[in-house]
C-alpha cells in the first residue's frame, strides 16, 4: 500500500526523500488556488519564480506577470494573487510568470520529486483521483506562512488523507493530525479559519470574496504539473 506523508511547512521538506514520490504543493490562500483558477479558464502555461527581478525579466520576454508579498500586489506587476484576476478572458492561451511569499517557493524547492501537481480545494477531486490511480507515496507539501505551519494549507492535506485514506497508508503524524483536523471541521471550514493568522491578514486587506471562493470543493477538474520547471495542465 502507498504512504501518504504530511510536511506541515517548507522548512521540515529536507527531512523528506522525495525522488520517488509524488509531491502536491498546497498554498490555498491564494497562490495554488489561482494556478488551477487559471488554468480552468484557458492560460497555457504557468513559469513560477522566486523573485520579483526574474518575473520582471520574463515580463520582457512577452509572459504575464503576477507578484505579491505580504498579501499584496507589487507595482509595476500585470495581476495580484487574487483567483478573480485569473479568469479575465485576456489571460486565455497566454504565458504567466508568478512569484508570490510562499506558493511558489514551495514549488521550487520540491522541483527535484518524481512528479510535482498543485493542489487546492478547487481541484480536491481531480487531485485525489490522480494519486489512487498513480499509487505512488505521496508528500502533501504545505506552503505554510514564511516558514511557519498555517490552518488552511493544514485543512486541505487533511481533505486529502482522508479522501485517500482507504488506499493509502498514514506515512506521518502529521498525516494523522491533518486528517483529523478536516474530518473536525469539513462543515465549517469557513467558520475554523476566521480565527487564523492568514485569514485576519486579507481581511484587513478587504479580501473576503478570495477566501470564500477559494475554499469551495472540486469546481474545477484540472490538474496543473510542473515539467521542467514549468507548470502545465493536460
Amino acid at each position: 500500500m502507498p504512504k501518504i506523508d504530511v510536511c506541515l511547512t517548507p522548512e521540515l521538506l529536507p527531512l523528506f526523500k522525495l525522488d520517488d514520490k509524488i509531491v502536491v504543493v498546497i498554498d490555498i490562500l491564494r497562490a495554488t488556488s489561482c494556478m488551477v483558477t487559471g488554468f480552468a479558464h484557458g492560460i497555457s502555461e504557468i513559469k513560477p519564480v522566486a523573485t520579483l527581478e526574474e518575473s520582471a525579466t520574463y515580463g520582457l520576454m512577452g509572459y504575464i506577470t503576477a507578484a505579491e508579498r505580504n498579501g499584496l500586489k507589487m507595482e509595476g506587476f500585470d495581476l495580484d494573487n487574487s483567483p478573480f484576476s485569473y479568469m479575465d478572458p485576456v489571460l486565455y492561451g497566454k504565458k504567466i510568470c508568478v512569484t508570490t511569499t510562499n506558493g511558489t517557493k514551495a514549488i521550487l524547492q520540491s522541483a527535484h520529486a518524481r512528479k510535482v501537481i498543485i493542489g487546492s480545494f478547487l481541484n480536491l477531486k481531480t487531485v485525489a483521483d490522480y494519486l489512487f490511480i498513480r499509487g505512488l507515496d505521496v508528500v502533501l507539501l504545505c506552503a505554510g506562512w514564511k516558514g511557519q505551519v498555517n490552518a488552511e494549507d493544514t485543512l486541505f492535506a487533511g481533505a486529502l488523507v482522508s479522501h485517500l485514506k482507504e488506499s493509502f497508508a498514514i506515512g506521518n503524524d502529521s498525516a494523522l493530525m491533518a486528517r483529523d483536523l478536516f474530518e473536525l471541521q469539513k462543515g465549517r471550514k469557513l467558520d475554523f479559519l476566521r480565527e487564523s493568522s492568514h485569514f485576519q491578514r486579507l481581511n484587513r486587506l478587504n479580501i473576503h470574496k478570495d477566501i470564500e471562493f477559494c475554499l469551495q470543493s472540486s469546481i474545477y477538474e484540472c490538474l496543473p504539473r510542473l515539467e521542467k520547471n514549468v507548470i502545465l495542465a493536460h
